[in-house]
């Protein structure tokens, strides 16, 4: 099998996984849970064939496959991966068999359409980081929407249609203006370069970049706005808490460690790339509102009484260190931004089954209504405690990789102040507040609360689940360069395109010339 092939297959094989659930009984609950399991399980096989596949030295897209689909508008299957494709890909991949086996037992409705939602979400997620066309994208884009509305609004809490609709509305009124800005972006190429009609990515880099600036603005703040929306970067995060709370652990799960991730992909994919004079004037803009974010998300965590809500709050503070991260533009930075994608999936997707698990068992997820289970659930609570360390950066774990990364790349930004570097490690300080004080006070002190006296402890297929996290979280923190040198070269590309674009841009409207970040390598 071609490395091409086998691209297409790992983006189509959880569909065909849903294929071969839908015609099983809805009464063969271990026969519909085992082929889910099956197909998301080869699906994370063939991620790491394409793994073993990259080559990390080669610049470019590789394992490229062009098929045409609407050829009167040169609209075609078009993929292919970089580093940063192939590491998210993984990351979903690896994710979502945890996701469906950490909900073994909670799903009792509707089994089956279940099982089939997990893996169209899957689909469509690959296909978002795998299209090299702005059409497919989108259609893979629009497509991830529907299974994960379902996944809120049919197997979510008490207000899961109130979540279910204010997420389908957000992420769609953001779509719809990306969708207006792909069209007439499109449309720019016979004038650029003398062509026709495109919506092929690769094409389109030697357009956007040639446009004037007031048109690159415009079709900037529709691309951006439709990724800030799903980062979420705030004041756009109010979706965020209630998909959250309201959704099933799965969902959580999927939710925190992968969709939100397409928005920063869709940064460094589209938006900067495409339009780098308008990067260039909307930088100050959007990393202030990163660090915004991460002083916000962090202090509204530290007063949440729901666990749940409070690693929902969390997600924007930490997601806003990666916004920074890419907008500093600087390689370090960017290269800590991808991997704290990868670091926040892995760390707040395992915080989420953890905080599922203690649902299963109590039925609540009031703080107060926990208290000193660590007597009766010691494994729990050392599986809490390392994801705990992992999201509040502990140095030897992943987080402390990306977070010390995107902090010195930002501090020598030339296109930020080191005031945002400052403000933003408070963002480390506060996060470390909050989940000691909620571990602390969930498993530690006085088991006052009776029915917390004879919880069980984790259960096998739990361990099973949580360990093959924890081995990620350690393997990043101890031997980060595995991981970030398959972005190295994609990375360095677009760091030394967008100065040498903006440099030109900032020469045309006649202002002072942006200075060359320093190399990591001779800092």
């Amino acid at each position: 099998m071609t490395a091409d092939t086998l691209l297409i297959l790992t983006i189509f094989l959880p569909l065909a996984g849903a294929a071969v659930v839908l015609p099983v009984k809805t009464t063969s609950s271990a026969s519909i849970k085992a082929a889910g399991l099956l197909a998301s399980l080869a699906t994370f096989a063939t991620t790491l064939l394409l793994w073993s596949n990259f080559d990390a030295t080669a610049p470019g897209f590789q394992m490229e496959s062009s098929i045409p689909w609407v050829s009167s508008l040169s609209v075609s299957f078009h993929v292919g991966i970089d580093g940063m494709s192939l590491l998210l890909m993984l990351l979903t991949a690896f994710m979502t068999p945890l996701a469906l086996l950490g909900s073994w037992n909670s799903i009792e409705k509707r089994l089956k359409e279940y099982v089939i939602m997990m893996l169209l979400l899957e689909t469509g997620i690959l296909g978002v980081f795998a299209s090299l066309d702005l059409f497919l994208f989108y259609v893979f884009w629009e497509a991830m929407l529907i299974p994960m509305y379902f996944i809120i609004g049919i197997w979510g809490g008490k207000n899961r249609t109130y979540a279910a609709v204010k997420f389908f509305l957000y992420t769609m009124a953001g779509s719809l203006l990306m969708l207006i800005a792909i069209i007439w972006l499109a449309y720019q190429g016979p004038q650029q370069t003398g062509g026709g009609f495109t919506t092929d990515l690769q094409v389109l880099y030697s357009v956007g970049p040639r446009l004037p600036a007031g048109l690159q603005l415009w079709m900037f703040l529709a691309f951006t706005l439709s990724f800030a929306i799903k980062v979420p970067l705030f004041p756009l995060h109010t979706w965020l808490p209630d998909a959250h709370v309201e959704a099933p652990t799965a969902g959580s799960v999927m939710l925190a460690a992968v969709l939100l991730k397409m928005g920063t992909y869709g940064f460094l994919r589209f938006s900067v790339p495409l339009f780098p004079a308008a990067t260039l004037t909307c930088i100050p803009w959007l990393a202030g509102l990163a660090v915004v974010g991460i002083v916000y998300g962090a202090l509204v965590s530290m007063v949440q009484t729901d666990i749940k809500k409070l690693v929902a709050y969390s997600s924007v503070s930490h997601l806003g260190f990666v916004v920074l991260g890419i907008f500093a533009m600087t390689e370090e930075s960017v290269q800590g931004g991808i991997i704290q994608m990868v670091n926040h999936g892995l760390s707040t997707g395992a915080l989420f089954l953890l905080v599922g698990m203690l649902y299963d068992r109590r039925h609540t997820r009031e703080i107060s209504e926990f208290g000193g289970i660590a007597k009766v659930m010691p494994v729990i609570a050392v599986f809490f405690m390392i994801v705990s360390l992992s999201s509040m950066g502990l140095p030897g774990l992943n987080g402390f990789v990306g977070e010390f990364l995107i902090l010195i790349g930002a501090f020598s930004s030339p296109y930020l102040g080191p005031w945002f570097t400052i403000i933003a490690a408070t963002g480390v300080i506060l996060a470390a507040i909050y989940l000691l004080v909620v571990y602390q006070k969930v498993f530690l002190g006085k088991n006052a609360n009776t029915a917390n006296s004879s919880l069980p402890d984790l259960s096998k297929r739990e361990v099973a689940v949580l360990v093959p996290i924890v081995v990620f979280i350690v393997w990043i923190g101890v031997f980060p360069g595995s991981f970030l040198h398959l972005t190295d070269g994609s990375t360095r590309a677009l760091v030394r395109a967008f100065h040498r674009d903006a440099a030109g841009a900032a020469m045309k409207v006649g202002a002072d010339p942006v200075p060359a970040p320093p190399s990591p390598r001779t800092r």
